[in-house]
């Protein structure tokens, strides 16, 4: 049989199971609460039960936990400050989506350095979540790989479906039992049917394959995921504009799915301009103020210091401070953004 199975595979590591790492790092009473009030906030939000803003913001990608700290606790200060008009939800984003290679994130490899630790940066990942919700900031992230939810999905919020993964019949199953709201982003070429597609798939009951909290392999049965949502975040041109916004939310209510629309003020949206995510907001905010309410939040790639930042040899010149993935805007700009918003909700209110 060795011929025949594993030929390209060079080594099998046994992980902790999803039990075991619960377990080492378990929940408290506040970070049940952080996580199960931002959940039903943000599907009140949803809903259209809660006229206030959903905004998720934060780093493209997690790479130092004590600067991605410093972010969180700034974001709470100023989440507080605007939460009668807009409730932040931080970008906790540890997997990234390779089009070729590349950094595939935190829990991937941990360290930077190719020598994936994948047990160490899943035990990183969840830490720097209990300690994002110990700080009273819900957390939203991607759903990549299929497994990783079992070990860090109690800590989410609000999650995402990637563009280049909202086709995959894996994660319209992921999403459909998921416990968190899940938005669905448009295909990289622009396609909304992609995103729709999915919505409707992940709305509906599926039985798949999957591991338990121990480790076992089972078929899980779901029942559908009530707040499936859309994310806009362009395509081979912008689709923010108000034409296309209209026309999504008339197709959403065609399909009979939910009329909510989060709109992603980077990517293909900006042209990957990070100062551009500023026109994006201004744009969205000037349709909810003409009365299109089927926009029910906006997202902002944000660190402590603008741009980005190649991942070099000697790791001890890197900037912990700046993205290593997708240039962000830095805080100074964020707070402007998110002040600016509020104040503009609040006159229009």
């Amino acid at each position: 049989m060795s011929l025949l199975e594993n030929i390209h595979v060079e080594s099998a590591e046994l992980l902790a199971t999803p039990r075991e790492i619960h377990a080492a790092l378990p929940q408290t009473a506040r970070t049940m609460q952080t996580v199960l009030k931002g959940r039903e906030t943000i599907e009140r939000i949803l809903d259209h039960e809660d006229p206030r803003l959903l905004a998720i913001v934060g780093p493209c990608s997690i790479h130092n936990l004590e600067a991605a700290e410093e972010y969180a606790l700034k974001l709470k200060a100023l989440a507080d400050e605007i939460a009668d008009e807009i409730v932040v939800v931080m970008r906790v984003y540890f997997e990234k989506p390779r089009s070729v290679l590349g950094w595939k994130g935190l829990i991937n490899d941990p360290y930077m350095n190719d020598t994936f630790r994948i047990e160490e940066g899943l035990r990183m990942a969840r830490r720097f979540l209990l300690r994002v919700a110990e700080i009273g900031l819900p957390a939203g992230t991607e759903l990549l790989d299929t497994l990783i939810p079992q070990y860090i999905g109690d800590l989410v919020s609000w999650a995402a479906i990637g563009a280049r993964t909202a086709e995959a019949q894996t994660h319209r199953e992921l999403a459909s039992g998921s416990s968190m709201p899940v938005g669905f982003k448009n295909g990289t070429d622009g396609s909304i049917d992609t995103a729709l597609n999915g919505m409707q798939s992940a709305l509906g009951p599926h039985h798949f394959l999957g591991v338990t909290a121990d480790g076992l392999p089972a078929v899980f049965s779901t029942t559908g995921n009530p707040h499936p949502h859309l994310v806009l975040r362009g395509g081979r041109t912008p689709n923010y504009d108000e034409a296309t916004l209209r026309d999504c939310a008339a197709r959403l209510e065609a399909k009979h799915l939910p009329r909510a629309i989060i709109v992603d003020c980077s990517h293909a949206n900006s042209a990957k301009k990070p100062e551009r995510q500023a026109v994006v907001l201004d744009d969205i905010l000037g349709q909810l103020e003409r009365g299109n309410g089927a926009i029910r939040g906006f997202m902002l790639e944000s660190n402590l210091e603008p741009g980005s930042q190649p991942i070099p040899q000697d790791l001890s010149t890197l900037n912990p401070r700046v993205s290593v993935t997708d240039a962000c805007i830095g805080w100074d700009t964020t707070e402007q953004l998110l002040r600016s918003a509020h104040a503009r909700r609040r006159a229009a209110s």
